[in-house]
């Protein structure tokens, strides 16, 4: 049985992601509340669709900090100070530090434009291009010490067509983002992730569907 798990969003640009989030937990499909929505960025949209469904949305800017250590710490205290139990990277552009990741250990997740463990770090999409990849996609994932190097959750793939640019290979991922994050999150709030060695096994619903759980689009 699921619990309604208190997610808190770090972002920095239009926080896309956040609002397939948001959707998800209002129409009932995702059992979790955005608690608050963070941003090194005054300017993110993200923050205004958090103002429109009355999230507590917060401009935390790194620039104050002496370096990424004391952000983070800065980070850790106002994501607990609001109960935060999942931590949901989406956009947010900023490489987080042992800080937070060992305050929340298994418990940061986040989502990146590629079928890891191919094309990790930035510009992902046009990596699959230059290297004439016939298949992209992305990819929900734990996160680690690594730069897109954690535990992988759940992977959906998109075909390159040919005359693809980085922008529409970008926009088809995109879609497929907004399908699986939700979905990732929901296993975790139904407790049904664990992390064995390298690998997140999921078990499966009770009773046992006759959809494979292998298949994101579950």
């Amino acid at each position: 049985m699921s619990r309604r798990v208190k997610l808190g969003v770090l972002i920095s640009g239009s926080g896309s992601n956040l609002q397939s989030i948001i959707d998800r937990s209002e129409d009932g499909t995702l059992a979790a509340d955005i608690v608050c929505v963070i941003s090194n960025n005054a300017g993110a949209f993200g923050l205004e669709r958090a103002h429109r469904h009355n999230i507590p949305a917060l401009h935390i800017d790194h620039r104050l900090f002496a370096g990424r250590s004391a952000y983070d710490t800065a980070l850790v205290e106002t994501l607990q100070q609001h109960g935060v139990e999942l931590v949901i990277l989406a956009g947010f552009m900023r490489i987080i530090t042992p800080v937070l990741i060992e305050a929340f250990p298994m418990a940061i997740m986040n989502i990146h434009p590629a079928i890891l463990p191919s094309f990790p770090g930035l510009h992902a999409q046009l990596q699959a291009l230059d290297h004439g990849a016939r298949i992209s996609g992305c990819t929900v994932h734990f996160v680690d010490v690594g730069t897109d190097t954690g535990p992988i959750i759940v992977q959906a793939a998109v075909p390159v067509l040919d005359g693809d640019t980085e922008e529409s290979l970008s926009a088809r991922i995109q879609v497929e983002e907004h399908r699986i994050y939700p979905r990732a999150i929901q296993l975790y709030a139904e407790g049904r992730l664990s992390v064995e060695g390298r690998r997140v096994v999921i078990t499966p619903s009770a009773p046992a569907s006759a959809v494979s759980l292998e298949n994101p689009a579950a």
